[in-house]
C-alpha cells in the first residue's frame, strides 16, 4: 500500500510534516491561539490547518514546504494536525472569522486576519506581501 500512500496520503493521523526548511510550530494547545495574537504584534503568523488523512491536503503541505522562501525570522507557522485537534481548528475559525476549510493557511497580523486560503489556492499566496 505504499505507493497508495504516498499519492492519496496515510490514514496515520500522528503523521507529521515531514522534515523541511520551515521551523514548523505545532500547534496542540487552545492557550497558544493568546499567543499566536501576541506573536502577530510583532511578526506575521501563518496557521496551516492540515488534515493527515487527506490526499489533497499532504500535496499541498509538501508543495507549501518546497516553495516556502520565507526566512524563519520574517514568519512564525504553526501546523494544526485538525483531526486531533478539532477543537483548536473550531475555535480558529471563530476567533480568526475564517470559515474552516482543510487544508486551510490563516495569515494574522496584529491579531486580525490579513489573509486565508484553502486548497491549491495556498500556494498563490504572496507571502512576502505580509511581512
Amino acid at each position: 500500500m505504499g505507493i497508495f500512500n504516498k499519492i492519496f496520503g496515510s490514514s496515520d493521523t500522528s503523521e507529521a510534516p515531514e522534515p523541511s526548511k520551515l521551523q514548523w510550530a505545532r500547534l496542540t494547545e487552545m492557550s497558544q491561539l493568546d499567543t499566536i495574537v501576541e506573536e502577530s504584534k510583532t511578526k506575521p503568523v501563518a496557521i496551516f490547518k492540515h488534515s493527515t488523512r487527506c490526499g489533497i491536503s499532504n500535496m499541498v503541505i509538501k508543495q507549501f514546504e518546497s516553495q516556502y522562501d520565507l526566512e524563519e525570522n520574517q514568519m512564525k507557522v504553526y501546523y494544526l494536525d485538525l483531526l486531533s485537534f478539532r477543537p483548536i481548528s473550531q475555535e480558529i475559525a471563530a476567533r480568526f472569522q475564517v470559515w474552516h476549510e482543510s487544508p486551510q493557511l490563516i495569515l494574522v497580523k496584529n491579531g486580525v486576519t490579513v489573509g486565508h486560503a484553502s486548497h491549491s489556492q495556498i500556494n498563490a499566496i504572496p507571502l512576502e506581501q505580509f511581512v
